[in-house]
């Protein structure tokens, strides 16, 4: 598990062993979610509206950083 990006407010996280879409975990202290790397949907989960979208905004600026850091976790998937 790799913690790529962390705010005062919320963190995502990236782990190993997973199935599934290349996705991240999103933590705050008001709920957690699961994030589709590539478009921002969300499938499991709820945060409030605002930290979902600051997430987004800096996931969609980390895309590939994201995307390489499932594919290290996760290399038989």
């Amino acid at each position: 598990m790799t913690t790529p990006h962390r705010t005062p407010n919320w963190l995502i996280k990236v782990y190993g062993s997973e199935h599934g879409i290349p996705h991240y975990h999103l933590h705050s202290p008001d709920g957690r979610a699961v994030v589709a790397i590539e478009d921002g949907t969300v499938f499991a989960g709820s945060v409030p509206a605002r930290t979902l979208a600051e997430a987004r905004a800096w996931a969609a600026d980390h895309t590939a950083d994201l995307l390489a850091e499932w594919r290290t976790l996760n290399p038989t998937l």
